[in-house]
C-alpha cells in the first residue's frame, strides 16, 4: 500500500523543476511514512491503560458437556409402556413440570410399591406373628415405626382397648384364674343316706323353680294344641272317577289302547334289545296336562308304547308314546298329591300311592278303582 502511494507521488512531480522536485520528494516521503503508520496501526499492541478500559467479550455460546447431558433420562409418568430397561434412579426420579392442584397428599406421597412405601425392617418371626394375631384379635398392635416404646402413643389401632388390656398380647394371659366352684362334700361311703360323692351339688347351684298355677295351665294348653296338631285326621278316601279323552275306547277290530301297535316303524314286541343305542340329541315332544309338578313317570311293561304319570295335582294320566302322543285317560281318586305309581308285569293294572295315606289299585283299560 505504501509503495503504491510513493509511486504515485513520484510520477506526479516528474515535470517540475529540480527545486520543486526536491520539496516534493520531501513531502512525499513524509506522507509515505504517515500512510505506512496508519496501515500498520491495527497490528500494534494496545497500551495497558487502554486495554484495561475495554470489556472482555466472549462470543462463543455456552455448550453443555456431554457427561452432564447423559446423567439421566427422564420418563413421562403417563407412559404405559417403556421400550428399554431403565435404572432404579430413573424410574423413581422426581417429576418435572407444574404441580397438579388436584393431587392429594396421599397421591403425592412417595411410593416404592403399588400399595405404598415400604422400609426395610428387621423383626423376629415370632414377634411379627404375635403382633399380627394380637391386632386380629384385640384390634391393636405395637407401632413398628417407633423405636422407643416408652412413649405413650406406641400402639396403633384401638388404643383404648390396648390401655384396657394393658398392652397384653394373645400369648399372654391377662385374666386371673377363676376359682373352681365348690361342692357339698360328703365322701363318707358308710353314710348311706347322706353320701354324695361326685354327684354332690354346687354350693351356689340353684334349684329349678316350679311354674305357678297360671303358668302351668298355659303350658298345658300349649302342649294340648301341639298334640292335637300332630295327630292325623281320619280323612275318608276320595271319590274315584276316570275321564276318557279319546272318542272311542276300541277300534274297528275291538282292540283297546293296551294293544301294542305295529305301524310305528319299531318292533315293540321284540324282547331283543337294539344293537345300537344313541344319546339323545334333540327334544321330540312335550306332554302337557298336569297343573303341578310331576312326581313319577312309568312306561308300559315290555312294549313301552304307553306312558303313565302322576302329579302333585292329585291326578294320574295315561299318554301315548307313539303316533299323535295324546292323553288317553285321566284317573282321579286321591285327595292329596300322588307320590308314586307302579305297573304290574302285564300292564293291565297299576298301583298308586299318595300323601292321603291310601294305596289304590286301578284297572289300566277301564279306569276303575279295583281296591283301596
Amino acid at each position: 500500500m505504501s509503495a503504491a502511494i510513493a509511486a504515485l507521488a513520484s510520477y506526479g512531480g516528474s515535470d517540475s523543476d529540480s527545486d520543486s522536485g526536491s520539496d516534493a520528494e520531501g513531502r512525499a516521503g513524509h506522507s509515505a511514512q504517515v500512510a505506512v503508520g496508519d496501515a500498520v496501526l491495527h497490528l500494534a499492541s494496545v497500551p495497558s491503560a487502554q486495554q484495561a478500559l475495554l470489556p472482555a467479550v466472549d462470543s462463543a455460546p455456552t455448550v453443555a458437556v456431554k457427561e452432564d447431558v447423559e446423567t439421566g433420562v427422564h420418563l413421562d409418568p403417563a407412559t404405559k409402556e417403556v421400550q428399554y430397561n431403565p435404572t432404579y434412579d430413573t424410574m423413581f426420579a422426581p417429576e418435572f413440570g407444574p404441580v397438579n392442584p388436584f393431587r392429594t397428599q396421599q397421591m403425592a406421597a412417595p411410593r416404592n410399591m403399588l400399595s405404598g412405601y415400604t422400609e426395610p425392617a428387621h423383626i423376629n418371626d415370632f414377634m411379627f406373628e404375635q403382633q399380627r394375631r394380637t391386632f386380629a384379635t384385640y384390634g391393636y398392635a405395637l407401632d413398628p415405626s417407633v423405636d422407643n416404646y416408652d412413649v405413650s402413643t406406641k400402639y396403633i389401632g384401638s388404643v383404648e382397648e390396648a390401655e384396657k388390656n394393658q398392652g397384653l398380647t394373645v400369648f399372654e394371659t391377662g385374666q386371673k384364674k377363676t376359682e373352681k366352684r365348690k361342692k357339698f362334700k360328703e365322701n363318707d361311703a358308710s353314710n348311706i343316706d347322706g353320701f354324695l360323692g361326685p354327684w354332690a351339688k354346687y354350693i351356689d347351684e340353684k334349684d329349678v323353680a316350679k311354674p305357678s298355677e297360671e303358668e302351668q295351665r298355659e303350658l298345658d294348653e300349649i302342649t294340648a294344641k301341639r298334640q292335637k296338631k300332630g295327630k292325623h285326621e281320619d280323612d275318608k278316601p276320595g271319590e274315584e272317577k276316570t275321564i276318557l279323552h279319546v272318542k272311542e275306547m276300541y277300534d274297528y277290530q275291538g282292540r283297546s289302547y293296551l294293544h301294542v301297535p305295529q305301524d310305528v316303524g319299531v318292533n315293540l314286541r321284540s324282547a331283543v334289545p337294539p344293537e345300537k343305542c344313541y344319546l339323545p340329541k334333540k327334544q321330540i315332544h312335550v306332554w302337557s296336562g298336569h297343573t303341578k309338578g310331576v312326581s313319577a313317570v312309568r312306561l308300559f311293561p315290555l312294549s313301552g308304547h304307553l306312558l303313565l304319570s302322576c302329579s302333585m295335582d292329585c291326578k294320574i294320566k295315561l299318554w301315548e308314546v307313539y303316533g299323535e302322543r295324546r292323553c288317553l285317560r285321566t284317573f282321579i281318586g286321591h285327595s292329596k298329591a300322588v307320590r308314586d305309581i307302579c305297573f304290574n308285569n302285564a300292564g293291565s293294572q297299576f298301583l298308586s300311592a299318595a300323601y292321603d295315606r291310601y294305596l289304590k289299585l286301578w284297572d289300566t283299560e277301564t279306569g276303575k278303582c279295583i281296591f283301596i
